[in-house]
């Protein structure tokens, strides 16, 4: 039994705000995440998991404190990954989990809400539905026949992920108040709560679908700013179709999604001023 962790922060146990992953919050906030992610591997084993896989999926990739965690899991550290959040998986895994997950941009009050990179994307669309990294990714899962199992973060987070995986388990780790704000669940109650729904997951993953998108896919890219948009198009497979708005298309869902990342690495690059 082979469990698959893709790892943001944003959606860990203890963190409600920006500043907490800034300077000297920064190491605390890593701690916090890895004892999510402990639990998360506790409760796998628990249920009977013989190997896991956990890659870094948030900002550089580097988050995750490898002396702090589990050493029954093999950690994936670092960027530059073709795949992204899910650099790792494949067709031999059993379920993935999603831990520090947070909600697509615009989904309500949602903590730290956004897609993919903030400072550039202002909506993704698959197929003609917003979509977050939840749906994104249990996509790539799914292309591999993967069922994501777990979602842990906010209230607003788990209702998203319910709302395309269907019957998954899901921790609420915090409840949402603002962008910048939420009510915290104390860190015993998270991890207690993180390890069970993993026990739980891991002994249910036969039974649970895994997010198979039909074909053809495409992603609809709304990007922040025009020349975003402008230079995404330096892909000879990407249509732009307004002044911020940008469309890739395959019959194959990770040539469609890496289209769609390449077009990101491009509109970042123009925010560092690489680009016009």
């Amino acid at each position: 039994m082979k469990v698959f962790i893709s790892v943001d922060m944003e959606g860990g146990s203890g963190i409600s705000s920006a500043q907490h992953m800034r300077e000297g919050g920064y190491e605390r906030m890593r701690r916090l995440l890895t004892h999510d992610v402990n639990a998360a591997i506790e409760g796998a084993y628990d249920a009977g998991a013989s190997e896991v896989l956990v890659t870094d999926a948030h900002g550089n990739m580097t988050n995750i404190m490898i002396e702090e965690l589990d050493e029954r899991a093999m950690l994936l550290s670092g960027s530059n990954k073709h795949l992204c959040q899910m650099e790792g998986i494949d067709e031999t895994f059993d379920v993935v989990f999603f831990i520090g997950y947070h909600a697509h941009e615009g989904n309500g009050d949602a903590v730290m809400n956004h897609t993919i990179a903030g400072m550039v994307v202002s909506e993704i669309k698959r197929n003609g539905v917003v979509v977050g990294e939840t749906a994104i990714n249990a996509g790539i899962a799914g292309h591999y026949h993967v069922p994501v199992g777990l979602v842990v973060g906010d209230n607003v987070v788990c209702a998203e992920a319910r709302s395309f995986l269907g019957d998954i388990e899901t921790v609420e780790v915090k409840q949402a108040v603002d962008r910048y704000a939420a009510i915290l669940k104390p860190l015993k109650q998270t991890q207690k709560e993180i390890r069970a729904a993993a026990m739980r997951a891991v002994k249910r993953c036969k039974s649970m679908k895994s997010h198979t998108i039909a074909a053809p896919i495409e992603f609809q890219l709304t990007t922040k700013l025009t020349n975003h948009a402008h230079m995404a198009c330096l892909f000879p497979t990407v249509k732009r179709i307004a002044p911020k708005v940008v469309v890739v298309q395959s019959n194959d869902y990770l040539e469609a999604y890496k289209q769609l990342w390449g077009c990101l690495i491009i509109a970042m690059a123009c925010n560092r001023g690489i680009f016009g």
